[in-house]
C-alpha cells in the first residue's frame, strides 16, 4: 500500500517538459503545491536551464537572488530572459555570464540599471571559444550609441555567416508574451532608425499593399512613424486619427472592430481593455473618463 501511495503521489514524468517552459514566478509557485512536486523541481536541472523573469517578481530581483537562482542550472544555463528587472546591474549580469558561458539567448529589455558597456562585456565573455549567441534583446537600456551597436553586432556576427534581418512589427512586439522569448531567434532587437539616425527599436510595416513599403519609407522607430497599435500598419499624416479612450493610436479598420464606450463612443485598444468599467443594469462598458463624469 505504501508503494502504491508513493507511486500515486509522484508527479508525472511528462510534467518535467512543461516545467522547462515556465517563467520563474510560476516555477516557484509550483514548488509550493506539494512536497513531491517541490522535490521534483529542485532535483531536476531541466526547469532551470531556461531562466525567464517577468512580473510580478522582476522589480524585486536583485543581483544576489539572480545568482542564487541561476546556480540551480549548474553552469549550464542556456536562456536568460530578464524583463524590466530594474535592480540587475552590470556586475550581477557579468557574474551570471561568467558562471554560465553557454548562454545562447540573452534578453534584458527594460533592465535600466544595465549599461551598454556591461552588455558588451557580457557578449565578450559569451563569444569566447567560438560560442554563438542566437538572440540579444536590449531595448530600453539607456545610452546605446551607434558605436556600441556596431561593437555588439560584430561580437554577435563573429564566425557567423551574414545574418538577414528579420522584420519586426510594432503590434507584435507590444503584445509579445513572456514565453515567446524562449523561442524567438531575433539576432538583435535594436537598429539605427533610417529617419532620425538614432539607435532604437525599428519597426516594419506589415501591410503588404502599403505604397510606402517598397521604398522602406514607412520603416522607422515609434517616434518617427505613427502606427496602429492593433495591426501595426503605418498611418500617414493625411489620415485622420481616430479618437480612443487610451493614449494609443488606431487605424480606421481596427477602430471599427473594437467595442465602444456607451457615452463617448471611444474604444480601448486590446492592451487596455481591462480599463473598461462595467455598470450594473446596462450592457457594454463605460470608459474611465465618462465614469468619473457621469457616475
Amino acid at each position: 500500500m505504501a508503494d502504491e501511495k508513493e507511486e500515486y503521489s509522484a508527479p508525472n514524468e511528462a510534467l518535467s517538459f512543461v516545467l522547462a517552459y515556465l517563467p520563474l514566478f510560476e516555477l516557484l509557485s509550483m514548488t509550493r503545491v506539494c512536497k513531491s512536486l517541490r522535490e521534483a523541481i529542485n532535483n531536476d536541472i531541466l526547469p532551470w536551464l531556461k531562466l525567464v523573469v517577468d512580473r510580478p517578481i522582476n522589480c524585486r530581483l536583485s543581483d544576489d537572488i539572480l545568482m542564487e537562482v541561476a546556480s540551480k542550472a549548474e553552469a549550464r544555463l542556456q536562456v536568460l530572459v530578464l524583463i524590466n528587472c530594474v535592480k540587475i546591474t552590470d556586475d550581477g549580469l557579468l557574474r551570471v555570464i561568467a558562471q554560465n558561458p553557454h548562454i545562447s539567448k540573452l534578453h534584458v529589455p527594460g533592465c535600466t540599471s544595465l549599461s551598454p558597456g556591461g552588455v558588451i562585456k557580457a557578449l565578450m565573455l559569451l563569444s569566447k571559444n567560438s560560442h554563438r549567441i542566437k538572440s540579444l534583446k536590449i531595448g530600453g537600456i539607456y545610452g546605446v550609441r551607434k558605436e556600441d551597436l556596431e561593437t555588439i553586432q560584430s561580437l554577435i556576427n563573429h564566425n557567423q555567416t551574414q545574418h538577414k534581418r528579420n522584420n519586426i512589427f510594432c503590434h507584435e512586439y507590444k503584445k509579445f508574451s513572456t514565453l515567446k522569448h524562449i523561442d524567438t531567434n531575433c539576432l538583435v532587437d535594436l537598429d539605427v532608425c533610417p529617419k532620425c539616425n538614432e539607435v532604437r527599436m525599428v519597426f516594419d510595416c506589415p501591410n503588404v499593399g502599403c505604397k510606402k513599403r517598397q521604398g522602406s519609407q514607412c520603416r522607422g522607430c515609434e517616434f518617427c512613424v505613427t502606427r496602429c497599435v492593433e495591426c501595426g500598419i503605418c498611418i500617414t499624416e493625411s489620415e485622420e486619427l481616430e479618437e480612443v479612450s487610451c493614449s494609443d493610436t488606431l487605424c480606421s479598420d481596427c477602430w471599427m472592430k473594437l467595442p465602444k464606450c456607451n457615452f463617448c463612443n471611444k474604444p480601448y485598444c486590446s492592451q487596455h481593455a481591462d480599463q473598461q468599467l462595467r455598470v450594473s443594469g446596462s450592457t457594454g462598458f463605460v470608459c474611465a473618463a465618462c465614469h468619473s463624469k457621469f457616475y
